[in-house]
């Protein structure tokens, strides 16, 4: 079964397009160094019905001017992400897509974690 980091963060609407442009050259690295996929979504749709859980606005505290990335990777398994992560956490690409660039978003509201594949169809 494959293993899948998935990542939920706030980002200010206007930034989307940087964002856009560091997650094309991330997402590069990640597929070179052995990724399976590699998808980056930005919120459109968020507004859930009365009594349907938390919206991610909500679950992020989002502003007005904010919206939520929706994120994941896939791998083979969890061997092979630790083995790509620590080569794409290597790549001097990476940090160069970074280089002179303030972050698009707050780092301390994002949300990450490694999840095991329960179903796979």
């Amino acid at each position: 079964m494959s293993y899948v980091d998935g990542y939920l963060l706030a980002i200010k609407k206007k930034n989307l397009k940087a964002y856009k442009a560091l997650a094309k050259v991330a997402g590069r690295i990640w597929r070179e160094h052995g990724a399976q996929k590699y998808m980056e979504c930005a919120g459109e749709d968020l507004d859930l019905p009365a009594g349907c859980g938390t919206s991610y606005l909500k679950l992020l505290k989002c502003r007005k001017d904010e919206t939520v990335i929706f994120a994941f990777v896939v791998y083979p398994s969890r061997a092979a992400r630790d083995r790509i992560n620590a080569k794409v956490m290597n790549d001097p690409r990476l940090a160069a897509s970074m280089m002179g660039r303030k972050c698009p978003f707050d780092v301390r509201r994002m949300s990450v974690g490694g999840f095991a594949a329960i179903v796979e169809r």
